[in-house]
């Protein structure tokens, strides 16, 4: 298969590229199963509506946001191994403070440490493995890499569903805390990551350091992308339970299946006709799919529009990652992902307590709808990223041939 050759390519070099697979997958397992339990819990445990729900869920991907660009900087400093250990560890400890929690704020506050683990463990080990990679291949790679990150909110929310019907919610913070210490492990048994040939300082010295020219602009479009996403994470189970549509236990599961498969088979088409015309499809096909949702009573037409968000949102990643990389420069793919990753996080966090809002004003239907023009807002990004050219930052010291490489297609 291409992505087992993919994934052996990279073993043949110094990257723990397998370790590191897993030790992703673990810690967004963990995280899959919050999203799928959380906001039935807020309901139930602390009697919240769904704008309260929304914003615990909501919660992590702000400190998901803010760190993932210091997560990337460290990861291109050569510090990728201690930092995504630490998002491991911080996902184990969020676990705990869900277990734990007396009330809603600290509740929250166990979202933010969970969100600053996830940030810490996926943005320091994709450019840990983008290290390798021709630049021509990276937006490939980034998408067969990210299966890690997705395999995990795949099966996190069927985990979940069959230990809460075990042994009710304890047990799937249990289940969290076990799995974000699995993934620590999994990182100490990984080798030291090889230091950058020019030395970059973990410690940035201005602000072009933790935001790189062109990395917003892609940022916004995947951010636009991620609107409907979290609306999904946030309010789905509460809509399909609330408005008797069906298909709540199976609905975010379903979304993930679309999504892995869609990434898996898809993700070569990137590099193929390039990511603004992958990323201008996939959204329309986002944005019809959050139109079916809208608009469904049925059980299937609900399961339809979740499987064609699952994927319209599976290639926006690696398309945006290619537009980056293309814009910034090959040379800090760490801060530069990070950057434009953390648009994703605030509109997962925007999400969650927007939605909650409309949904408790005017009813779920309403939240969706709002997340469909949010999506079709994302096209007109898209075309002004076609008439746009931004010169990459290049270190005064970067070799010419290493300048060259981060400016090539």
């Amino acid at each position: 298969m291409k992505l087992y050759g993919t994934f052996s390519s990279m073993d043949s070099t110094s990257v723990p590229v397998r370790r590191l697979w897993l030790a992703v997958l673990c810690g967004y397992m963990a995280l899959g199963a919050t999203l799928q339990s959380l906001p039935p819990y807020v309901v139930q445990h602390f009697h919240g509506g769904p704008l309260v729900a929304g914003t615990a869920v909501g919660a992590a991907f702000l400190a998901t946001a803010c760190a993932r660009p210091f997560a990337g900087r460290l990861a291109d400093a050569g510090r990728a191994r201690p930092v995504v250990a630490l998002g491991g560890l911080l996902g184990a400890v969020g676990g705990a403070g869900h277990l734990l929690a007396p009330n809603v704020g600290l509740l929250v506050a166990a979202r933010l440490v969970m969100g600053a683990g996830e940030a810490a463990l996926f943005s320091g080990a994709l450019p840990w493995v983008l290290a390798g990679i021709p630049p021509r291949r990276r937006g490939r790679v980034a998408g067969w890499f990210g299966l890690s990150m997705w395999g995990g909110l795949a099966t996190g929310p069927l985990v979940a569903v069959g230990l809460e019907h075990w042994h009710g919610f304890s047990t799937v913070w249990w289940g969290v805390v076990v799995l974000g210490a699995v993934s620590t492990l999994t990182v100490f048994t990984t080798p030291a990551q090889q230091r950058p040939v020019d030395d970059l300082s973990p410690f940035p010295s201005g602000l072009r350091d933790i935001l790189p020219r062109g990395a917003s602009q892609p940022g916004l479009a995947l951010g636009l992308a991620s609107y409907g996403y979290g609306t999904i994470n946030a309010l789905l189970v509460l809509h399909l339970h609330h408005d008797r549509v069906g298909g709540a236990d199976s609905a975010l599961a379903l979304f993930a299946a679309a999504f892995l498969l869609t990434r898996a088979l898809g993700s070569p088409l990137v590099d193929r006709y390039g990511g603004l015309t992958v990323a201008a499809g996939s959204i329309v096909v986002e944005a019809v799919g959050l139109a079916l949702i809208t608009v469904a009573h049925l059980t299937a037409v609900a399961a339809l529009g979740t499987v064609l968000s699952g994927m319209g949102v599976a290639l926006m990643y690696p398309a945006t990652v290619a537009v980056t990389l293309h814009r910034t420069g090959a040379l800090r793919p760490g801060t530069s992902v990070g950057v434009m990753t953390s648009f994703w996080d605030l509109g997962l966090m925007v999400a969650g307590p927007l939605g909650g809002t409309i949904a408790g004003e005017t009813g779920y239907p309403a939240a969706f709808l709002v997340a469909t023009v949010v999506a079709a807002l994302c096209l007109p990004v898209i075309a002004g990223l076609r008439r746009t050219a931004v010169t990459p930052d290049v270190p005064a010291a970067a070799p010419p041939a290493a300048v060259d490489a981060g400016r090539s297609r």
